[in-house]
């Protein structure tokens, strides 16, 4: 999405007095002229790119325990061993 320009949708929401009040005062004490609107939209974008970490951690997770992915990922170890082995030995120099 970034590089492109996103089209921008209205939305009103409702925050918690405290914390509006902590962001307001964060942006303003920092010296930036990020406004609340740009605040909110950052925060945003952290916060899915932590929830699609967490998915894709769990996807893993549940890879690790699969018999079947398991057998497979060893059957393609095998196959790579030789061709690793040379590329290491390449490497050595």
């Amino acid at each position: 999405m970034r590089g492109q320009k996103a089209t921008k949708t209205q939305k009103t929401v409702r925050l918690p007095r405290l914390l509006l009040k902590e962001a307001e005062s964060l942006i303003r004490a920092c010296g930036h002229c990020e406004s609340l609107n740009d605040f909110i939209v950052r925060s945003m974008r952290l916060r899915i790119e932590v929830l699609k970490r967490k998915e894709l951690d769990a996807r893993f997770a549940e890879m690790s325990e699969d018999a079947d992915y398991q057998k497979e990922a060893n059957l393609m170890a095998e196959e790579f061993a030789s061709s690793d082995w040379e590329a290491a030995k390449l490497l050595e120099g």
